[in-house]
């Protein structure tokens, strides 16, 4: 069965990009000239997909603005021959077909992946979570989908991180199957480093079995009444197989403040209209 559908988990609130979240989906946050969401949503176009299912919660609406044609924008932008602008205006909204759902509380990514139960129906899907930006020849989610073709079941995207990082991330159990590919056995959300079976980090990219839905639905809220879709995982590892792919690639947490600084520097240099005099720029700076 082929991977059709994407879910991209979008209610949060944001809280590390306070006070520029308080009237600005963390979603939207330009990285260079494009909002952070639409980079997933290109990767996920790329790699085949066709429907994109974005779980909202309040506040949420200029994502689906985003996403939307925007008729006077459009009329204005053709009325001064900005015709650049406007083919990548209309670019946004015609990439892929879009739904959307809320999540009227934040209960957790589980939760939110639980919303999407009734678009997404009884097969495979993949998730995206647009915090992690991941620069790659290949785009990390066709990887996946390869791997799936083979080994039709739950794919997770994992990196390795140093040991001391651990605790920031779900680290999972597992044997090597071949070069880049593992059978997960379990999985650890932030564990100590002395306890973590690993240093592979399960990464914001996801191919999902519709079992998880179950799974979720049976699973217990946690630490602040959320429901952890690692703990939903856990209980999919039991029942079928579950791989982990480290995927080829670059990735940047922009849902930090680091590593989105990190990553605009990064697509900037990257730039043929940028690079040269952000290259002066950045040799010009003196600390």
């Amino acid at each position: 069965m082929n991977i059709k559908k994407a879910v991209f988990p979008a209610a949060g609130f944001g809280t590390r990009f306070l006070p520029a979240t308080k009237a600005i989906p963390k979603e939207m946050l330009p990285l260079i000239d494009k909002p952070l969401i639409q980079y997933s949503v290109e990767e996920a176009k790329k790699s085949g997909l066709e429907e994109i299912i974005i779980i909202t919660g309040m506040g949420k609406t200029a994502i689906e603005d985003h996403f939307d044609i925007s008729f006077e924008l459009e009329s204005l932008l053709k009325e001064k021959g900005k015709k650049e602008v406007l083919k990548m205006i209309q670019e946004a909204s015609n990439l892929i077909h879009f739904s959307y759902t809320r999540q009227k509380k934040p209960l957790g990514l589980g939760h939110a992946i639980l919303c999407a139960k009734n678009l997404v129906g009884r097969e495979p899907f993949a998730v995206f979570l647009s915090d992690d930006v991941i620069d790659s020849r290949v785009p990390v989610m066709k990887q996946m989908v390869s791997v799936f073709n083979k080994y039709p079941a739950t794919i997770l995207a994992v990196q390795r991180v140093p040991k001391k990082e651990v605790h920031k991330y779900g680290i999972i159990k597992a044997e090597k199957v071949k070069d880049r590919l593992y059978r997960v056995f379990d999985m650890v959300e932030k564990p100590h480093p002395s306890d973590a079976p690993s240093n592979l980090a399960i990464i914001g990219r996801y191919i999902l079995s519709p079992e998880i839905f179950d799974a979720l639905e049976k699973t217990r809220h946690g630490a602040g009444g959320e429901i952890q879709l690692t703990d939903g995982l856990r209980k999919i590892v039991k029942e079928q197989d579950v791989y982990a792919l480290e995927f080829e690639g670059t990735r940047y947490d922009a849902g930090d403040k680091l590593g989105f600084l990190m990553a605009n520097v990064s697509y900037a240099l990257k730039r043929d209209d940028l690079k040269d005099d952000f290259k002066r720029f950045l040799k010009g700076l003196i600390y």
